[in-house]
């Protein structure tokens, strides 16, 4: 391939038809959906993985850990790919190599075959997820983003909020394979869909930054990989702390190419000195730290604390994370009209009561009715942050980088869930544990109090934020 890359005309975003556009919503809806079910779907199938396959602890957190690890690790080569090679391209590319991890990961015959296909879902959907929303960028002009944004976000919240339970109903009624078969006929039917419905765009970058790529995928590895392992290996262990080295290089030296060294950077650093794009890239990590090490603990609390069955678990956990569903496609609208900002700031403010709620209400003999009200403040929380940051994100830059934006976006969101996770593990460690439940109530609220730290500090770092995204 030629080392520049003649650039197709195409019609401008705002001169695309209303039906071009509802097909981008939905198939950007549909791929961001397949991409968050995955984060969670797994979590409830773990005891039959463990009976089926006689699976090490070790075995069942990878299961989890692979598919996130690669995920944050090449979130931002996926957008740099669509920028060169055609986000409506590699869209296409991303979703067939999820459907095929998917049904290979129904088809793995052990622990080390189920990692190993995780991966392959991890690396499609790295490029499948920045591209939803750099699609979306492009087929509405700024002042209609918010809704489409909204919708987007609420897809994606059911993808979360759907998992627990459709991995709790599925493991119960059929088996755990079906977790990834239900993923192949849905991604085949939208691979020929997405082919002819999508716009083709691309970026401003003629060549790839090959030097970049490799540095951020080293760094984002390291840094991703130290969180994944502490908690066997321990914080303070020569992996962990090498682990944490190497990433902190290859960051620095990432940083140092991007700015001085490469010819078509794929991170234009300059964007962070503008308020819009570094604030809600910096809400972004909070907030997934926050949500996930959440999510952590709050699923093994109706299970392990409540005495839940997965089923049951997922569909009470439902007035917590199907809220999205509900409110993020009205926040994302007001937010076209009043701006991101508050949208950002009063739903961690939101986010940080309940979660803060939530641990206080932690106790033996604490009931399900006393988590309703926290669980719906938390989820409402939520609900306004995921479209507003998006919008802040990628409003935030020249249309022609929003996939750059939306990588960095995703790197920066699936790092803060893994630290996430992390923290909420180690503290849970350090207060209590599986021996009772009392032990693990007192370890739980701990974790709850750190993950509803995490959105305060959220919403302190919203406070900066413009008034709105386009205000740079």
């Amino acid at each position: 391939m030629s080392d520049t890359l003649k650039v197709p005309r195409r019609t401008p975003p705002a001169e695309q038809a209303p039906p071009r556009r509802v097909w981008t919503v939905v198939l950007a809806g549909l791929g961001a959906l397949l991409c968050s079910l995955d984060v969670v779907v797994v979590s409830t199938a773990l005891p039959a993985l463990r009976a089926d396959f006689g699976a090490s602890l070790s075995d069942l957190e990878w299961t989890i850990n692979a598919y996130n690890l690669v995920f944050a690790c090449l979130t931002l080569t996926g957008a740099a790919l669509g920028d060169r090679f055609g986000r409506r391209r590699m869209y296409v590319v991303g979703l067939a190599v999820f459907t095929l991890g998917s049904a290979a990961s129904a088809l793995a015959g052990g622990p080390g075959q189920l990692i190993g296909a995780r991966m392959v879902q991890g690396a499609g959907a790295a490029v499948l997820l920045p591209l939803t929303l750099t699609l979306i960028s492009e087929a509405f002009p700024a002042e209609k983003r918010g809704v489409a944004i909204g919708v987007w976000g609420g897809v994606t919240g059911l993808g979360v909020a759907a998992g627990p339970v459709l991995g709790g109903a599925v493991t119960e009624g059929l088996s755990w394979q079906w977790i990834f078969w239900l993923n192949v006929p849905l991604g085949l039917a939208m691979l020929p869909l997405a082919a002819t419905k999508l716009t083709e765009s691309y970026g401003t970058r003629p060549q790839l930054d090959l030097v970049g790529l490799v540095l951020a995928a080293a760094g984002l590895t390291g840094l991703a990989w130290a969180p994944v392992r502490a908690p066997q290996a321990g914080w303070g262990s020569a992996e962990v702390l090498s682990a944490l080295a190497v990433g902190i290089v290859c960051v620095a030296a990432f940083l140092t190419w991007e700015r001085r060294g490469a010819r078509y950077p794929m991170l234009p650093l300059a964007y962070f000195r503008r308020r819009a794009f570094s604030t809600a890239n910096a809400v972004a990590f909070l907030l997934f730290g926050s949500l996930l090490g959440a999510l952590f603990m709050i699923t093994q609390l109706f299970q392990t604390g409540l005495g839940y069955s997965p089923l049951e678990a997922g569909v009470r956990i439902l007035v917590w994370n199907a809220m999205p569903l509900l409110i993020a496609p009205v926040a994302g609208a007001l937010a076209d009209r009043f701006g991101t900002r508050p949208f950002m700031l009063v739903g961690l403010v939101l986010q940080a009561t309940g979660l803060a709620l939530l641990a206080w209400q932690i106790e033996p003999g604490v009931s399900y009715d006393q988590l309703v009200v926290p669980l719906i403040i938390a989820g409402i929380g939520i609900s306004m942050v995921f479209p507003s940051v998006a919008n802040a994100v990628t409003s935030s830059v020249p249309l022609g980088d929003a996939g750059v934006a939306a990588g960095v976006n995703n790197a920066l969101r699936e790092l803060g869930g893994v630290f996430g996770v992390a923290v909420a593990a180690l503290v849970f460690t350090q207060y209590g544990g599986y021996g009772s439940t009392a032990a693990f109530l007192d370890g739980c609220a701990p974790a709850l109090w750190v993950s509803a730290g995490a959105a305060g500090v959220g919403a302190v770092v919203a406070a900066f934020a413009p008034s709105r995204a386009q205000e740079l």
